[in-house]
């Protein structure tokens, strides 16, 4: 099918190139380099893709499904199309300024979500009766006890914009005149990875990591909103809500009290609760190690549940 080119001003770079095609069921990315194509030696990389082309063509009335082959899977990048040259795109900018962009993602993620993420979704580990015997002491316990507390922590290193290949997000703001950005496979947003994985964690379901993997070329610049949206459906099809949020950022860089409110406002949305339920407040690290140095940030999220 025809290819989508580069954005324009972007010239096409050497070593290891990403396009995208329109297959029978919707884009295909594929990525070759004098070494393979799709990271795999040339003849096991194009078998692996053929027998690709040949399974999703199969499939039942041409739709895809969350378990599908990731070379079918719509970008959920917020972003606007680049060339990618190892593992990086060479431009681009970060979701928050795009909110068309951001919405029409989310609207992707949505679909990718009904009832499942990708192979492994969170219903998967939900508990199976409304009660069980502890091993020890044989006391029947409830699973969904009337409160449920989780922690999340997230790190990423900064670098420059170039190396980067997008900005600084954080809890869903594109943090402005920033020269610096999150090297992430994501859009890098550790407020919202680290709340998810406090969601997560407090329903005794899988990490954000196997969820959402880094190696899944659906995730590769995505907004974080979506992940923290799951995280809420899972939270409120489990028949909880938010009780209270407290997120520490620890960073040298950048500034956050003139996005504070805004980071805020987007954590009540996306979790459909109130203000007086979510606190943000930053620390720096005294200038040691590598967040103190400014070359990373990071965030703890603590959340307290409550059975609905």
């Amino acid at each position: 099918g025809p290819s989508h080119p580069a954005p324009e001003g972007m010239a096409s770079p050497s070593g290891p190139q990403s396009y995208c095609t329109q297959g029978p069921l919707g884009p295909c990315k594929f990525e070759y380099s004098p070494e393979g194509l799709n990271g795999r030696p040339w003849v096991l990389g194009a078998a692996v893709f053929a027998l690709t082309l040949v399974g999703t063509a199969l499939l039942s009335g041409g739709q895809a499904s969350g378990a599908q082959s990731s070379l079918w899977m719509p970008a959920l990048s917020a972003r606007p199309a680049s060339v990618w040259v190892n593992q990086q795109p060479l431009a681009s900018q970060g979701p928050a300024l795009f909110p068309q962009a951001r919405r029409s993602m989310l609207q992707r993620a949505a679909g990718l979500r009904d009832g499942d993420v990708g192979e492994m979704g969170g219903e998967a580990y939900f508990p199976k009766t409304a009660t069980e015997i502890a091993e020890v002491t044989g006391e029947e316990l409830v699973t969904e006890p009337p409160m449920r507390i989780g922690h999340g922590w997230d790190i990423h290193r900064l670098a420059t914009i170039e190396e980067a290949g997008q900005g600084c997000v954080l809890g869903g703001v594109t943090v402005p005149n920033c020269d610096f950005g999150t090297v992430a496979h994501s859009d890098g947003d550790v407020l919202y990875h680290s709340l998810t994985d406090a969601l997560l964690g407090a329903l005794g379901l899988p990490d954000i990591g196997q969820l959402f993997p880094d190696n899944d070329p659906r995730w590769r610049g995505a907004d974080s909103e979506a992940f923290l949206e799951e995280a809420r459906r899972l939270m409120e099809k489990r028949g909880y809500r938010v009780m209270n949020i407290d997120i520490t950022l620890v960073l040298q860089k950048p500034r956050v009290a003139p996005i504070k409110e805004a980071m805020k406002a987007n954590v009540v949305r996306v979790l459909k609760t109130i203000p007086a339920r979510v606190n943000i407040k930053a620390r720096t690290h005294e200038k040691v190690d590598s967040i103190g140095e400014g070359r990373a940030l990071s965030c703890h999220a603590m959340v307290l549940m409550e059975r609905i």
